[in-house]
């Protein structure tokens, strides 16, 4: 079953096999590019810099939230200190993870890019 727009135009933008459809790239809404890319996540403008073990067998994790930045640019950025701390790391959920504690390192790293930093947690 397709349902259509009503305004002048019959783009599609919903159908049962596939869910909700992106006007814009024709997509499923789940793997659309064009919207993610385009439109940063909303913080309050601090970045925030914590040590996580919970989940992790004890193997602590430096986590940073709040970056004002889309997908592919925190990406970028990931990498980039991934390089500096000379560690690997993921990113997920719009959170960076760097393997170990290197909380004074990227609380450095990431003011030298202008942004408001501060370390969370205990």
């Amino acid at each position: 079953m397709n349902h259509t727009r009503k305004s002048g135009g019959s783009t599609l933008v919903y159908t049962t096999g596939q869910g909700r459809i992106c006007p814009d790239c024709r997509k499923p809404v789940a793997s659309c590019s064009c919207r993610q890319a385009s439109t940063p996540p909303v913080t309050d403008g601090i970045v925030r810099i914590r040590r996580e073990t919970k989940g992790r067998a004890g193997k602590g994790v430096t986590v940073i939230t709040g970056v004002p930045l889309g997908p592919a640019e925190l990406d970028q950025l990931a990498k980039q200190l991934k390089q500096r701390c000379g560690t690997g790391g993921t990113v997920k959920n719009g959170m960076i993870e760097i393997q170990g504690d290197h909380r004074d390192l990227l609380l450095a790293e990431l003011g030298k890019k202008g942004w408001t930093v501060k370390k969370a947690g205990g």
